[in-house]
């Protein structure tokens, strides 16, 4: 058999302005091409402490168990699921979009006692709903939420549903995947247990790694576990070996070296930004977005004093073929936007504005993508509407 010959792989230029992932930043494209060195090596050994201060910075905790899963942001879900979920346990688990889902299948591949607390898509969590299903169910072990709803852009009150859930016993596990970086996440403050992230979102990471910080109420419940942990990959008691701290590291996997190196410089960046900047950067383009998109005739799904800024939800004209006018976004713009999950599919865009992507300039081109393909559909597009109402906005 011939050995199969292709040319080299070219990659096209895109605007990522979908659900993720977002545009990698030049700087950290740069810092994944630095040599590569063992997962063991010393000099990589300081790094990795490095990445450890720089993600307990974003994630504002001084959880010493705060580092980057060598796989993406659904491993970090089952990581801090496996870990806390032993057969028969009961686990609160809400669900108002496609990722608190997701939680709820772990849970009972894990052998949980599944707690539903359902919301409407595109709605917070509601801490009624939570507060009745703990009362419901003393002996509750887990509260599980997502924080920012990446299938419907609503953002949950992450703060007050720990509050609830430590009141009644339970540590809180937290989907902070679109969050991270983009809007306030206060794992200290709010008492965050189990939390889990991606790098491919507000971080402005190339995909494949997921941050991911745990308590001592984590060390302390996984090392009381009366059966083993499911997952041998994902086990918190092995991997603590490697990524606990100092320079004697147990050998476990052997770490993705180069995108570890990325998410350093994008951690990097982060910091140089300031936090406090990020949040209010994807705030105030969103403003601009928001107001534009509605000029169009797209209005968002999600009620404003809930909105996640970096993931935008608009609704679709009924009927309209969404799919034929991604295409056109993609080959005539080179513009990625996402389209419905689950239960939105075929009836709302997912828009982004995430990391490097969270700019002036991409927010202004894709108004006018966008309402350059809307033509016929909606009466308000084709006339430079999106673009004059988020030029008003930003003054």
């Amino acid at each position: 058999m011939p050995a199969p010959e292709f040319p080299p792989f070219e990659a096209p230029q895109r605007i990522l302005m979908g659900p993720g992932p977002s545009d990698v930043h030049p700087r950290v494209l740069a810092a994944m091409a630095r040599p590569t060195v063992g997962h063991l090596d010393p000099a990589f050994v300081g790094l990795m402490d490095e990445v450890k201060q720089l993600l307990q910075y974003a994630m504002r905790t001084q959880n010493q168990l705060t580092f980057p899963i060598s796989a993406p942001g659904s491993a970090g879900m089952e990581a801090c699921l496996v870990n806390l979920v032993e057969p028969g346990d009961g686990v609160v688990v809400c669900r108002n979009g496609v990722f608190g889902g997701r939680m709820r299948s772990i849970v009972e591949r894990c052998g949980g006692r599944v707690i539903p607390v359902d919301d409407a898509w595109g709605a917070p969590v509601d801490p009624g709903k939570v507060e009745d299903a703990l009362k419901a169910n003393p002996d509750a072990k887990l509260v599980a939420f997502v924080h920012a709803e990446t299938s419907t852009g609503a953002l949950s009150d992450a703060k007050a549903l720990a509050e609830l859930a430590h009141a009644h016993g339970c540590l809180v596990v937290v989907d902070a995947v679109t969050s991270l970086g983009g809007v306030p996440l206060e794992v200290d403050a709010w008492g965050l247990d189990a939390v889990y992230s991606g790098s491919q979102k507000c971080l402005s990471c190339a995909p494949g790694l997921s941050p991911v910080s745990f308590s001592q109420r984590v060390i302390e419940r996984v090392q009381a576990r009366s059966t083993p942990v499911q997952s041998w990959f994902l086990d918190l008691g092995l991997v603590m070996g490697y990524w606990g701290g100092g320079a004697k590291r147990a050998y476990h996997h052997t770490a993705p070296v180069n995108a570890i190196y990325g998410l350093h410089e994008a951690l990097r960046m982060l910091a140089e930004e300031g936090l406090e900047a990020a949040w209010a950067r994807h705030r105030h383009h969103h403003q601009a977005l928001a107001a534009g998109l509605e000029a169009i005739g797209l209005p968002l799904r999600v009620a404003a004093e809930h909105r996640l800024p970096q993931l935008n939800v608009v609704e679709l004209p009924e009927g309209f073929d969404e799919a034929a006018a991604r295409r056109r976004l993609l080959a005539d713009y080179g513009l990625e936007v996402g389209g419905g999950l689950g239960d939105l599919a075929g009836k709302v865009w997912r828009i982004g504005l995430m990391g490097s992507a969270c700019s002036r300039r991409n927010v202004l081109a894709c108004l006018a993508a966008v309402d350059d393909v809307m033509r016929g559909a909606l009466d308000g597009a084709g006339q430079g509407r999106g673009v004059a109402a988020a030029l008003a906005t930003y003054g």
